[in-house]
Parts: C-alpha cells; structure tokens; sequence
C-alpha cells in the first residue's frame, strides 16, 4: 500500500476516533447533569433519560473498537482490508437503537396503564431536559459532519444514536412541561410517537449493514452511472456481468467488457486500466475495481474453454505441417479463441515466397493441414517483409 493510502487510512480513524471520543465526554457530562438534576427536581423522567445517556457508552467503545480495528490496512487473512468491522458494528449500534425504542415505548406503555406512576416534577428539571437536547443535537450534526467527511457508516449510525438521545429528552422535556400543565399524560404519548421514530432508524440502520455483509449491489441508479461510464471508455464496446458491492461505506466493483477481438494483449490491458482509472476518479466511494477482458460476449457465444492451449494445438498443427517445408520456416503463429474455434494467423517471410503464385500455393497448402485439426476455424497466411 502506498504511503499515501496509508496517511488517509489513519487520518480516517484519527478523525473517527476524536468524534468518539468527544460524544464519549459530552455524554458523560450531560448524563452526570440529567441524574443530578432529576434528583434534585424529583423528575424520574430525567433520571431515566441520564442513564440512558450513560448507556451510550456502550455504541461509543463499540465505534472505537470498530473504527480502530476496521482502518488497518489489508493483509494476507484480509485481501480486502478490515472495514467490514465497521459494518459490524453499525449493525450493532442499529440494533441498540432498536433496543432503546422498546425500552422507551415498555416505559410509555406502562405509565399509560398506570398513571399513579406519571411523574410530578420541578420546573427546574426543564432547564436540564433542554440542557440535554442541546448538547445532544449539537453532538448530532458534529457526528454527521465527520461522517460524511470520511464516509463511514458507523460515525452515521452512531450520530442518530445521538439523534435518539435527542427525541427522548424532547419526550422527557414535553412530559415535564406537560405535568407541570396538569397533562401527565402527554409525557407517555409523546414518549410512544419517539419509539416508534426510533424503531424505523434502528431497523434502516441494522437492515443496511446486513445488506453491506451479503454483498448486496449499489442503488440501480448508481449502477447505471457505472455502466454509462464504461461504455463511454474509448475502446469499450459492450460489457456484461458488472457486480458491485459495499464495504465499509466504500464500493467495489467488477465487470466483463468487451474488445476488438483482434487488437492486442496489451492494448486490451490499457483499455481495462482506462476503465479502472475512470470509475475510482468519477466516483467517489469507488475503492476498487476489477475488469475482466473480454474478447466476445462469452454469455452469446460457443465456449471456448474446452479448446486446446497453445502448446497442445501447435503440436497437432506441427503433425499436420510435417510435409510442408515452409512451416518450418513460421515467424509467428498468432492465435484467436473466438465462438467456439481456434481462429489461426500464419507469418511467413517473404523471401520464401517471393513469387505470387508460389505464395497463393503455400497458402493453400498451410491452410488445408490447419483445417484438418477439427477446432480450428478461419486461417490466414501473411507474407512478411524483414522476417529473419
């Protein structure tokens, strides 16, 4: 890996790792604030939402772990790198969400059946509640920001972790406000409406690092954008079998592109660095990408694995050549897997032949002892200038 990648891998988890952190010690301090605060203005509400603002600590080391050990580089058990740690936990901080949101709704419900247990607090235990939701919005955009900037999945999932936060003490604040008002009601209602909002970020989150795991395709619009881009790569004329998928907020991809099916090896090998090159510059997220040349559309066309390799072939055509003196005299033999046969270019010298009709005759000759080897298909002679 280049000292280049290297920089921008740990550049990437330096960043992750200081958002953490930072939500890390906000958290604290703000869920030290909403116990003391509950405490002291006799809400349970608050109490309740501080030590779930503590819990939070448990996604924060889970994004750590994750970020630290999902940005080393690849190695020999991991040829892709380690980022689908971060799916991991991403699923696990979805699922934590979806934790909470039961928590939130069991408490809602059970206030709602028994209202002697609604809460009756100070008014200062609003200044805390909204304490709380400022911290916790601010939080919020400051995760996303960096998220965005590093494009991780895990920094999302666990900023609206910290957007749940938000909502539960905007149910705490309208129940405080709500109790004070004499409607004691309104905190489990509102508190009903949040878990369900939270239920559908929780389930997104842990259903797309899933998806991510099972090596599920990009948005069909992305994947057009990917075709159009290849087919507009000067040398490509059709393609077939593109696959793509997630890693770790990055993408892959490979695909099947046809050629000339006459041009050469390393002309076919620039082609494909021309694709590779174009997709990872015109697309983000695009961390790697494969090209398979093709000369035909091999899903149309008669296979040609079964064919003989050079090796083999040459033999049997030397068989077939063993009466023809000037066969031993090939510069080149040039050959061409194409639906189903062994298309075959012969180059001869033209000193050997430097009368026309006594080249037409080698031709004939060349050509019907090839023929006699039932794969191959079209044959032609060339006659050579400065052959040695």
């Amino acid at each position: 890996m280049s000292e280049q990648k290297v920089s921008d891998a740990d550049a990437r988890y330096a960043a992750m790792r200081r958002v953490t952190l930072v939500g890390a010690t906000v958290n604290v301090v703000v869920s030290v604030a909403q116990i003391v605060g509950g405490v002291f203005a006799q809400s349970q509400a608050l109490i309740a939402d501080g030590l779930h603002t503590l819990s939070d600590l448990i996604s924060d080391a889970v994004v750590l772990f994750a970020a630290k050990h999902g940005s080393q580089d690849a190695d020999e058990d991991h040829p892709y790198g380690h980022r689908r740690i971060e799916t991991l936990g991403s699923v696990f901080v979805g699922l934590a969400l979806l934790g909470v949101a039961l928590g939130i709704g069991y408490s809602a419900g059970e206030r709602l059946l028994h209202p002697a247990t609604l809460s009756n607090p100070e008014p200062l235990a609003l200044a805390f509640a909204a304490l709380a939701i400022v911290a916790k919005e601010s939080l919020y955009h400051y995760t996303v920001y960096v998220a965005r900037r590093v494009r991780s999945n895990l920094l999302r999932a666990n900023a609206w972790h910290h957007r749940s936060d938000v909502f539960s003490s905007l149910v705490v604040f309208a129940g405080i406000g709500g109790a004070l008002l004499g409607f004691r009601y309104l905190d489990a209602v509102a508190a009903l409406v949040v878990a369900v909002m939270i239920v559908r970020i929780g389930w997104q989150l842990a259903t797309s690092g899933v998806r991510e795991l099972v090596d599920t395709a990009l948005d069909p619009e992305d994947v057009a954008k990917l075709r159009q881009a290849i087919l507009d790569t000067d040398g490509v004329s059709g393609l077939h079998m593109l696959r793509t998928r997630r890693m770790g907020g990055e993408a892959l991809a490979d695909v099947h592109i046809l050629v000339n099916s006459r041009i050469s090896v390393s002309e076919g090998h620039r082609i494909s660095e021309a694709v590779e090159q174009r997709l990872l510059s015109e697309f983000e997220e695009m961390k790697d990408v494969i090209v398979h040349i093709d000369p035909e559309d091999d899903e149309r066309e008669a296979a040609c694995a079964t064919l003989p390799q050079r090796s083999e072939l040459l033999a049997r055509l030397r068989e077939q050549w063993a009466d023809i003196p000037i066969a031993r005299r090939l510069e080149n033999v040039g050959l061409h897997y194409l639906n189903g046969h062994v298309h075959i270019e012969l180059f001869v010298p033209l000193r050997e032949a430097p009368e026309l009709d006594e080249a037409k005759t080698f031709a004939r000759e060349l050509k019907a002892a090839c023929k006699r080897v039932p794969e191959v298909g079209e044959v032609t002679v060339y006659f050579r200038c400065g052959g040695a």
